[in-house]
């Protein structure tokens, strides 16, 4: 019998280029099978503490879990993120980001790949990681890279969106689930959840919501992603009925 994603995609196979199209579904097809023979394997890159590592990793120790943390990366050394991974049993490697400031340089990026596949990830996923990806790595995971960032997007993109949402006024603001593409949290949404903005916030209490709520949302929406219970058509994430 046909999986039932494979039957929920299939009415829009005509509508665009034939070979796109059998490459996306075998994709899917292929994320599938691994679905049932073993757990969805992910990838984490961080820069910073790692709240968001903490929250995954707990997610995914559940009995019911279908995913499981191949490696932690970094392209700081001491990073806490590695410490936190390691108090969780999980391994971790660093890599030295290069010469720039915002970005990785192509050997780095290369070696962050290598380690990836290495561990036979099938998702990689940003943890307050603070280098834009570009080229060579999102072509090695293509529609594989999955960040959180903390403001309801396309509102406050960019560093502290915090911080931004408080000094503009809105009286809510939340945090986001998007795929990494080229540009700067500018990715396709996979999920939001909503956080007020109260009348008494400073940065720092409003910071500490958001970062619940994402605590909360990130591990779901990573899942649901891993599950194929997420079609991408163009700048729509949706669930199929």
């Amino acid at each position: 019998m046909m999986p039932p994603f494979l039957a929920s995609h299939f009415a829009g196979f005509f509508g665009e280029n034939p070979f796109r199209a059998c490459v996306r579904h075998f994709r899917r097809a292929m994320r599938y099978a691994v679905s049932l023979t073993r757990k969805v394997r992910l990838g984490v890159l961080g820069s910073g503490k790692g709240s968001n590592l903490d929250a995954l990793a707990k997610y995914c120790a559940r009995a019911e879990s279908a995913m499981e943390i191949s490696i932690v990366l970094s392209d700081v050394e001491n990073a806490g993120i590695l410490s936190l991974a390691k108090s969780h049993g999980l391994k971790t490697g660093f890599v030295a980001p290069g010469k720039f400031r915002t970005k990785l340089d192509e050997e780095a990026e290369r070696r962050f790949i290598e380690e990836l596949r290495r561990g036979e990830v099938d998702f990689v996923v940003l943890a307050g990681f603070m280098r834009i990806l570009k080229g060579e790595f999102l072509r090695a995971f293509s529609e594989k890279v999955i960040n959180i960032h903390p403001s309801l997007l396309p509102s406050f993109p960019g560093l502290e969106a915090w911080r931004q949402a408080l000094e503009y006024g809105v009286k809510v603001t939340g945090c986001t689930v998007h795929f990494v593409d080229q540009g700067i949290d500018s990715g396709a949404i996979i999920a939001q959840q909503v956080v007020p903005v109260l009348d008494n916030d400073t940065p720092a209490t409003l910071h500490a919501r958001i970062q619940a709520a994402e605590w909360e949302l990130y591990p779901r929406a990573i899942e649901e992603v891993a599950l194929c219970r997420v079609k991408v058509q163009g700048r729509r994430c949706f669930r199929p009925a």
